[in-house]
């Protein structure tokens, strides 16, 4: 089935737009840097789209990276996703966020050969916090997605009979605390883009998953804390 979908991908300090033709990507957009989002999110859809040759009429759905991740950052990514599905009458895909990673990772050449490899996506919450989930190379889902907190001990029982690729930036943080295991194995420089979204959203448009657009929410794993203003 012929689709074009606009991908959207704000739940970490990437802010990042593609555009997918048939499971092809064939335009981008991204940044790294906090509280950019809001700032260049509707002129990076904008510029992707007019870009290509396209127009808004072209599309036959927006995916949005569902979570979990930054509060704020899913908030803008979905409420833009959200409003485009509303003005443009397109259905609206999600994408777990650490599931989009996985693939991600999965595609590269130097892994997707590797069978016995577990892949580590983390995002980092707060100090040695992190979002994750293990998946295997073909995106099986083998642990599922937590808020954990990292030290010595953790993945003990995956690591000692599976080597275990870590990556995102939850794992720039823990990687110190989980290098001394001879099968972990660690991703420098991974940066989460609205590309890693090209597979599992192609996916779901042919089977038609579609979430509903008015009650759709983010999938944020926690509660908002929001930090004290200083005196």
């Amino acid at each position: 089935m012929t689709n074009m979908i606009l991908q959207i991908e704000t739940a970490t300090a990437s802010c990042s737009v593609a555009l997918a033709k048939n499971g092809t990507v064939v335009g981008l957009r991204q940044v790294k840097g906090r509280n950019l989002h809001a700032e260049v999110i509707t002129r990076f859809v904008e510029e992707i789209i007019t870009g290509a040759g396209f127009s808004y009429n072209n599309l036959d759905a927006i995916a949005v990276s569902c979570g979990p991740g930054s509060y704020t950052g899913l908030r803008i990514g979905i409420s833009t996703a959200k409003g485009l599905c509303f003005a443009l009458d397109k259905p609206l895909i999600a994408v777990e966020t650490l599931a989009a990673m996985a693939g991600g990772v999965a595609g590269l050449d130097e892994y997707s050969n590797q069978t016995d490899l577990l892949l580590c996506p983390m995002i980092d919450a707060r100090r040695m916090e992190v979002y994750t989930a293990i998946f295997k190379i073909n995106g099986e889902n083998v642990k599922p997605t937590a808020a954990e907190i990292v030290d010595e001990n953790s993945f003990a029982d995956i690591l000692q009979n599976n080597k275990v690729l870590f990556f995102g930036d939850g794992a720039e943080k823990c990687f110190n605390v989980l290098k001394t295991h001879p099968n972990a194995l660690y991703l420098p420089d991974f940066l989460n883009s609205a590309t890693h979204l090209t597979k599992k959203a192609a996916e779901k448009f042919n089977n038609g998953d579609f979430e509903d657009v008015a009650y759709f929410e983010p999938y944020y794993l926690k509660d908002f804390i929001a930090g004290k203003k200083a005196l």
